[in-house]
């Protein structure tokens, strides 16, 4: 993805430091509302554009370019979340968001933080299952819950930003939350589950079926991701034995596959590497010491952050 035109103006352009700056905070906004690291630069980049393309008086009549740009590019994926819907239907499969990597465990990563993913901070507010129940929302419950309960906007900006009134944008949080309430399971330690999923990866590895059976909860579901661009299994594999045996039968398949305990989405995860280059993440999620939930990424547009790592 490009990056914003710098402006030709040099420093002395009405809140340069401020609207570079932003770029950051934006990002960050852009992929909890889309899911998708792709669509986040897509969006902030036509957002700089936006500013950059007006005249000189129009800028300076902006009292805050931080607002402006926080608007524009919300408004921005609110128009994406509303065309999300024919675009799934059109896609190959599950869509899954997009996994994010964490930097900080890579040695290879690029330098100067060149790399959109790495200016997403990761938090609870991006791990899979989140995600996975934002995606269930409306767009507007979606972006109005982002603002205001991760980005703590007050409900008046969020309001102005949206388009809507107040009331209604708590109306809105408020359904958003109770959401969240129904899906989501009791939070387990990163050590807990790094541990899960360590010996998961080493009952894989041994192809201990009974090992795996044994750490999966019995009414387990393993969603895959391959978006018609790498084989992967288009309905969910639902119960702990079948995903156990799927995961076994595909192991025998693809020997030369090697596994890694990674960061996904702040969470730990698995990564498959093929000759070096990652062709599979796999993010869990955990419930009363079992895996209860696996999506496995495979598209290998969604895997671009990864490329480097």
């Amino acid at each position: 993805m490009s990056t914003p035109s710098e402006p030709e103006s040099g420093p002395s352009e009405p809140g340069l430091i401020e609207i570079v700056g932003e770029r950051r905070r934006l990002i960050n906004l852009g992929y909890r509302m889309l899911g998708s690291l792709a669509e986040a630069e897509d969006a902030v980049q036509e957002s700089y554009t936006r500013w950059y393309a007006m005249p000189r008086p129009q800028q300076e009549a902006i009292a805050s370019p931080a607002a402006w740009l926080t608007t524009v590019a919300t408004r921005i994926c609110l128009d994406l979340l509303g065309s999300a819907r024919a675009r799934r239907e059109r896609y190959v499969g599950t869509w899954i968001p997009e996994p994010l990597p964490d930097r900080t465990e890579w040695a290879g990563g690029l330098a100067g933080g060149a790399d959109p993913a790495d200016w997403v901070t990761l938090d609870e507010s991006v791990n899979m299952a989140f995600l996975v129940v934002l995606e269930a929302m409306t767009p507007a419950e979606r972006v109005t819950f982002i603002l205001h309960d991760v980005f703590r906007y007050p409900f008046a900006e969020v309001a102005e930003i949206v388009g809507r009134t107040p009331a209604a944008c708590r109306q809105l949080a408020s359904s958003a939350r109770r959401r969240l309430r129904a899906a989501q399971a009791p939070p387990v330690p990163t050590a807990g589950q790094a541990g899960l999923v360590r010996d998961f990866k080493e009952a894989w590895q041994a192809g201990d079926i009974k090992a795996l059976v044994g750490l999966l909860d019995p009414d387990a579901t393993m969603i895959a991701d391959g978006g018609g661009l790498a084989g992967a299994v288009r309905r969910p594999v639902e119960g702990g034995e079948r995903i156990a045996q799927y995961l076994i039968h595909m192991a025998g398949r693809t020997r030369e596959l090697t596994l890694l305990e990674r960061t996904v989405n702040g969470r730990p995860g698995l990564v498959a590497q093929h000759a070096g280059v990652t062709v599979t993440v796999a993010a869990f999620g955990v419930a009363h010491g079992r895996v209860d939930r696996i999506w496995v990424v495979r598209n290998p547009e969604k895997l671009r952050s990864w490329a480097a790592r």
